[in-house]
């Protein structure tokens, strides 16, 4: 070997060698746990803070992976599952009458789904994996805090966000911020649980007013009326997997008066409920787009589009452009551009039909399947694939931003933890 090439070879070897001593490191290994980390605290605040964190988590992930290991990940249900959800849509533009930029637009949001596979191998190796979910639960605490502030005094609500956020609502809009908060109490009431059973009082106090914080904020500050289709389903499963028959029974009954307390001593809450009977009411007479209306006449439209295409459906894209041809020509709120009929099985068949359907419901069923067993970390992976399950009956909340990174940051954490555990 001539004297150029050999010192090429042995740059070349040094380099290899420096890259694995970096990446080895414990400094690397801790980036890695630490983005995601990041990721969560961001998420109750900031879009582009989830974006870039999770893009430094690749780039810093990627070194780390080993194969063998990150294959036999990739052959469990619950990380083949996204996957084929994914290459469903990729296949479905194939189909599917749009432009191609909009069959690409339209892939977007599908595509974060592909990241639950990495989340759930490396949370599966990684001791950090709490980590993620208390920075979470601070940053709501902080947000929960801001909110009370904002409600009380709206004079101090940054001004930059003033005028797009409801009372009591200081970022983004009353649906995300009560997602947060529904989860964020039922892991304290989890906690609270466990604490009192292991004779820890201070623990399970502190850990039951803040529980009941975050759902005053809710019923009393800002309801997005849609979260209470979730609640209600969550509140008995939380009751039936965390105590015996009999103790069910009395918190059933207990929730049961609690609701009814809270729907006497919240004018809030009743008005926002009966609401509904008056949007539907002027929906029907007078063909008002209120919310409650709209729903129901994009449900309709649905429907009809996926009995001319039951099978396989109109393609990646297809939903926006079928609405936004159903609304050309129309005035006002029933002529505005909007990319789905606010219901995630209605949004996944008219773009991939029946096929859709079957792989949006063993996603989730195999999810489920992870968190059938006992303790903190299972509730909480059980809570957040229950919850998208029922609050994606009225909403997409799955192709949705903050709601879909919430769904695939906590089923990939509290997955990959609940794989390490069961060996």
């Amino acid at each position: 070997m001539s004297a150029p090439a050999a010192s090429t070879a042995d740059f070349r070897s040094e380099v290899s060698r420096l890259f694995w001593l970096v990446t080895e490191s414990r400094f690397w290994r801790f980036c890695v746990d630490l983005y995601p980390i990041l990721v969560a605290a961001s998420l109750p605040w900031s879009t582009t803070a989830v974006v870039v964190f999770f893009s430094l988590w690749f780039i810093a992930l990627i070194p780390t992976i080993e194969p063998v290991k990150f294959w036999r990940s990739l052959s469990a249900p619950s990380s083949l599952a996204p996957i084929a959800f994914f290459a469903l849509a990729v296949v479905g533009m194939l189909w599917a009458d749009d432009p191609w930029n909009a069959r690409l637009l339209a892939l977007g949001p599908v595509a974060k789904l592909l990241v639950l596979p990495f989340l759930l191998y490396h949370f599966g190796r990684s001791t950090r994996g709490h980590w993620v979910f208390g920075a979470f639960l601070i940053s709501c605490a902080l947000l929960l805090v801001y909110s009370w502030i904002v409600f009380v005094a709206p004079e101090w609500h940054y001004k930059a966000a003033k005028e797009i956020s409801a009372a009591g609502v200081p970022v983004r809009n009353a649906i995300d911020q009560n997602q947060e908060f529904v989860l964020c109490a039922l892991c304290l009431a989890s906690v609270a649980v466990a604490a009192f059973g292991k004779r820890q009082p201070a623990v399970a106090i502190a850990s039951g007013v803040l529980a009941v914080a975050f759902l005053g904020n809710v019923f009393f500050v800002a309801l997005a009326r849609t979260s209470l289709v979730s609640i209600v389903p969550l509140a008995l499963i939380f009751a039936a997997k965390h105590f015996e028959r009999r103790t069910t029974l009395l918190v059933v009954a207990g929730v049961v008066v609690a609701a009814i307390l809270v729907w006497v001593g919240s004018p809030y809450l009743r008005g926002r409920v009966l609401h509904v009977a008056i949007e539907y009411q002027e929906y029907q007479d007078e063909n008002r787009p209120t919310s409650t209306g709209q729903r129901l006449e994009y449900w309709t439209q649905a429907l009809g589009w996926i009995r001319d295409a039951p099978l396989l459906g109109h393609g990646t894209g297809s939903a926006k452009q079928l609405f936004d041809n159903a609304a050309a020509g129309k005035k006002g709120a029933w002529g505005q551009s909007i990319g789905n009929p606010h219901n995630q099985t209605l949004y996944v068949a008219i773009q991939w039909g029946l096929l859709g359907g079957i792989a949006l419901y063993a996603m989730w069923f195999f999810h489920y399947r992870m968190f059938r067993a006992e303790g903190i970390v299972a509730w909480i992976g059980l809570a957040v694939v229950v919850q998208n399950v029922f609050s994606s009956l009225l909403n997409s909340h799955l192709i949705d931003f903050h709601e879909g990174w919430l769904y695939v940051l906590g089923v990939g954490v509290a997955g990959g933890i609940a794989r390490a555990k069961n060996g």
